[in-house]
């Protein structure tokens, strides 16, 4: 009667990876805690799980395979995941790679287990050909190919054999929508069921923004995330107005309004964790695109060393916040994380001692010991009304959302000129170039070098995956180019964690214009954006450019992603 496992310990010691010292220790803890002998070798530091996986497949003769995009996708467009039941392959940890002709591939994290593989033949009705990979690998993969959140893929699949006419909307009282609560009673309306399910998957997939959009013969649902939008499957078209209607009840709007934009929110409830939510719809030609915007304030960074300063940038950037009076810009295309700067240095210099004041555009997260003000034009409330009500309102610390006009900016600078700190934002695509556009609206030169004290550009690069991210060699002419010599230097891969894409993630790059006496009297004289910057880098300043790329020799970011977002000096 053969053995059905061979010890792995004894491999392990037999190919030199181990000693008989560290297998006992690790036998004794397998005694006391339980859990197989390779995870605790792994969880005792004696080797990695990449190792052992290695290791064993050498000794074994079975090949070692990492588990990319790639590897998985042929499983997937054979639908192999009929073969071997989700319930069998997550519990005894193996999945189905590819089949051709009389045998299928599949991964194994133990294919010394030699019951699990004659199961695996006796379901697939064919010879097995196993490989080995880590838990990790085999556990993302399982997650890719039978779905890691079947729910939303259910809910998508039942729209289109759905009966339109039960469809019904449900009108929820409280402002915060419990999605736990109403995942219950999806029997009762498909529609609340999709929505729902949509916001929950958006959430768990660190999507900013989800993107419901109508054309001719079909819907578009589209995920942001990092920066970059994804499609995800779409329901049937007929859903469409149904989940409009159900997205605009939740947001207060009027469903029956579809030829003027309009613009609501409200608020759910994922993991216990609250999560705001803007909600804005046009009218397209084929019905309304509406787009949701996802405020997570569990993502939202809390200190500003979580931002990607460098530490150079950091102590400058704190410096002008502690100041008691002075103007402090950031600057950049919308998306660029100016609000998210804002708010971590609001909570960097926040005291009991200080008065702190925001006018906002809208209010996107709610400050704890700060008193925010959202505009209403409508109504005459404008950065420049709010502003001087501030004025009078024994302030210590300004936040304007937007410098939009001459009045606001004015305000602004009498503020930062009589005792006040100010933050605010502009769109330029540069630091030096705030100062002139500052100008150019009407302020005066003179005014503005007296009032700003330093003007921050930036922009977000997505991180790379660290769990996939691989080193490769660039050409010798651009490494001398950008001085890379010495540096390890990453590109994306792919891999489940980071739903293939490379990357997992963003972080800000920054480009800091600190005004001083020198540039004051540059500045005086009324220059063009061109003879500043070339003033400003004489002086030390490190430009966005420069700034990623320190970020690309640290690993953390790609050269791609730099040259995406900045351009080269």
């Amino acid at each position: 009667m053969r053995k059905s496992k061979v010890k792995l310990g004894e491999l392990l010691i037999k190919g030199g990876y181990i000693t008989q010292e560290e297998l006992v220790h690790a036998t004794e803890t397998q005694k006391q805690e339980g859990g197989r002998i390779g995870e605790i070798l792994v969880r005792l530091g004696v080797l990695a799980e990449k190792d052992i996986v290695d290791a064993l497949g050498k000794q074994l003769g079975i090949p070692y395979l990492s588990l990319t995009h790639s590897v998985i996708e042929p499983a997937i467009t054979q639908n192999l995941r009929e073969f071997i039941p989700e319930e069998f392959a997550r519990s005894h940890l193996v999945v189905p790679l590819s089949k051709h002709l009389g045998s299928m591939t599949c991964a194994f994290v133990d294919p010394l287990d030699l019951m699990t593989t004659d199961n695996v033949r006796r379901m697939a009705k064919c010879e097995v050909n196993p490989v080995i990979s880590t838990k990790s690998d085999v556990e993302n993969a399982i997650n890719e190919i039978y779905g890691a959140h079947d729910f939303l893929k259910e809910a998508v699949q039942s729209s289109y054999s759905a009966d339109d006419s039960k469809v019904e909307a449900i009108t929820i009282e409280k402002e915060e929508l419990s999605l736990d609560r109403l995942i219950a009673r999806a029997e009762e309306a498909p529609v609340v069921k999709l929505v729902n399910l949509l916001l929950m998957q958006a959430v768990k997939d660190r999507a900013s923004d989800i993107h419901l959009e109508p054309f001719q013969s079909r819907v578009v649902i589209r995920f942001r995330i990092d920066g970059v939008l994804y499609e995800i499957p779409p329901p049937s078209t007929a859903l469409l107005p149904a989940l409009v209607s159900r997205v605009k009840i939740l947001a207060k709007l009027d469903i029956a309004e579809k030829r003027l934009p309009q613009d609501g929110g409200f608020g759910i409830k994922v993991d216990n964790k609250l999560v705001d939510l803007r909600v804005s719809s046009i009218p397209a030609i084929y019905g309304e695109k509406v787009v949701i915007r996802i405020l997570d304030k569990g993502a939202m960074p809390e200190n500003l060393e979580d931002l990607g300063f460098e530490p150079a940038h950091l102590a400058l950037f704190e410096r002008a916040i502690k100041r008691p009076y002075g103007l402090v810009f950031l600057t950049g295309p919308t998306g660029s994380g100016k609000t998210t700067t804002l708010y971590a240095a609001l909570r960097r210099i926040r005291t009991p001692e200080k008065n702190i004041l925001t006018i906002e555009d809208p209010v996107e997260y709610r400050l704890d010991g700060v008193n925010q003000v959202q505009t209403k034009p409508q109504i005459g409330l404008t950065f420049a009304a709010g502003l001087r009500a501030f004025l009078r309102q024994d302030p210590d610390i300004i936040m304007v959302g937007e410098v939009r006009d001459l009045e606001t900016a004015e305000i602004c600078v009498k503020a930062a000129l009589t005792g006040h700190l100010v933050l605010s934002t502009l769109h330029t695509n540069d630091a030096p170039s705030a100062v002139t556009r500052l100008v150019d609206i009407g302020v005066e030169p003179f005014l503005v070098s007296s009032a700003v004290v330093l003007v921050v550009a930036q922009r977000l690069v997505r991180r790379l995956c660290e769990n996939c991210r691989e080193s490769f060699e660039p050409k010798p002419e651009l490494a001398q180019k950008l001085n890379l010599a010495g540096h390890t230097i990453y590109k994306p891969r792919g891999c489940p964690e980071c739903r293939n894409t490379g990357y997992h993630g963003r972080c800000a790059i920054y480009e800091m214009f600190f005004v001083s006496e020198a540039l004051k009297n540059v500045i005086n004289e009324k220059p063009r954006a061109e003879l500043l910057r070339q003033e400003s880098k004489k002086a030390g300043m490190m430009t966005l450019w420069e700034s990623g790329l320190e970020k690309a020799k640290r690993g953390i970011t790609s050269l791609e992603e730099v040259a995406g977002v900045t351009v080269g000096d």
